[in-house]
């Protein structure tokens, strides 16, 4: 079996056999096969896409390439959550220990920040002292415990994403569905989940900017992973603009403890109640989507999430005194309230703009060994459709320097636009994907 041979085969536009795919990512990721090559392969796979049992093979390969985590001996159901990623979304701190709340276990492994996007890791290391390096007893005795644990993404699970995901970074491959599908699923199969809700976003914001690129994804996400025996259910969210009130690290920890007592903002609310209800259906803990919903509107209210969150957060060792003491108090010294323009409606604040701002701010990092801010990040006090009067603050900025704050302050100025007419509301929940129900081929419900 020739590399040139795959390769030509793919930018002709032919169906790879498991063996060929097997050849070429075991080949890289054993340094047999040269990067250039699978360069070539991968652009070939960017232009051409792959069939199903294409993407099939390519995520089973991946997912083969190293350890693949089980819980013996912990009664599931285990269930991840995965989101493709936005601004503002702190979903994550909110849906693990709601879940764990309802009897569903959930083995978070998650990434940081890159580009204009906020990461799971990040928030979390906001809090003083809180470990995300776990080790993999570690990881367990959280699962066994409180129901969840979360940490990041050890060498030793699916190596061929890493070093994979690292060449399509620079070589313009990344929007790729059949390899966005075989990188998320990989992972996550491999981190010992039963079965998986994923929130695919789409808008300035968003990977994926059209409903159709999330809607193709997602379908994508469906019959890959209901192939592999996993149960799959996916949502497609609103990410035009940003989720919740608050952008940054420190600031969204204290957000989702508003959630996680029953005060976050309607919108983080609404998406986190819509994947832990099909959460819900997909471990047999509710029938139904309602039933799911209600369920975990119970659990809210009875406070357990809360203090789940907060011994996770002492057994991986934060400090939850100081957590509690900082809330509303850790911020920046180099603080700017943007003001509005004019008196009017607001009609949208651009998540993208508000995302990349954040990047100057401190919030995110362009390169992986970029050092980011807990104390950075935006504070929404207007929303699209809120009504403001010319001069009042719409929202705040809080910068690492003063530099860096003068850098994102006209990019936060041109996110936010102004209008006469109320816009009409958006729904953030845009449509379940499948719920528990396997689709063919085509996307039909089979």
């Amino acid at each position: 079996m020739r590399v040139v041979d795959i390769i030509t085969k793919k930018r002709d536009g032919g169906t790879l056999a498991k063996e060929e795919i097997a050849f070429i990512v075991n080949g890289y990721v054993d340094g047999s096969i040269p990067e250039y090559q699978v360069s070539a392969w991968l652009m070939a796979v960017f232009f051409k896409g792959m069939a199903p049992e294409e993407t099939v093979f390519l995520t089973e390969v991946m997912l083969n390439s190293g350890t693949r985590i089980n819980f013996d001996g912990i009664p599931g159901p285990f269930i991840d959550k995965h989101s493709t990623g936005g601004v503002g979304d702190k979903i994550s701190l909110v849906i693990a220990p709601l879940l764990a709340s309802v009897g569903i276990r959930v083995p978070m492994m998650s990434g940081r920040a890159l580009g204009h996007t906020g990461g799971t890791l990040d928030k979390l290391e906001a809090i003083p002292g809180y470990r995300t390096n776990l080790s993999l007893a570690e990881f367990r005795r959280g699962l066994a415990e409180e129901g969840f644990a979360m940490t990041g993404q050890s060498k030793d699970i699916v190596p061929a994403d890493r070093l994979l995901y690292a060449l399509r970074d620079v070589t313009a491959t990344v929007e790729s569905i059949p390899l966005i599908t075989a990188s998320i699923l990989s992972k996550k199969i491999a981190e010992g989940a039963d079965a998986l809700v994923f929130d695919v976003k789409y808008g300035s914001g968003a990977f994926m900017k059209e409903k159709s690129q999330a809607s193709a994804l997602a379908h994508s996400l469906v019959n890959v992973g209901t192939a592999l025996g996993k149960r799959i259910s996916t949502l497609l969210t609103d990410m035009d603009e940003p989720l919740g009130n608050a952008v940054g690290n420190f600031l969204e920890v204290e957000e989702a403890l508003d959630c996680l007592e029953g005060n976050g903002p309607a919108d983080v609310m609404e998406v986190s109640f819509a994947l832990a209800a099909n959460a819900c259906v997909l471990g047999g803990k509710a029938s139904c989507v309602e039933e799911g919903l209600e369920l975990c509107k119970r659990a809210l209210e009875s406070g357990l999430p809360r203090e789940l969150f907060l011994a996770n957060v002492e057994r991986q060792g934060g400090d939850v005194k100081r957590l509690l003491e900082m809330r509303g108090n850790y911020r920046s010294q180099y603080v700017y309230d943007l003001k509005a323009e004019q008196s009017a409606y607001i009609t949208r604040i651009d998540a993208y703009k508000v995302g990349l701002a954040g990047v100057y701010l401190g919030v995110g990092r362009n390169r992986v060994e970029d050092v980011v801010s807990p104390v950075a990040g935006v504070l929404l006090h207007k929303k699209r459709g809120d009504w403001t009067n010319v001069g009042e603050t719409v929202m705040t900025a809080y910068a690492k320097d003063d530099n860096s704050l003068r850098e994102a302050l006209s990019l936060l100025k041109d996110a936010v636009s102004y209008g006469e007419t109320k816009p009409s509301n958006s729904d953030w929940t845009n449509g379940l994907i499948a719920s528990q129900r396997r689709l063919d081929r085509t996307g039909r419900s089979s």
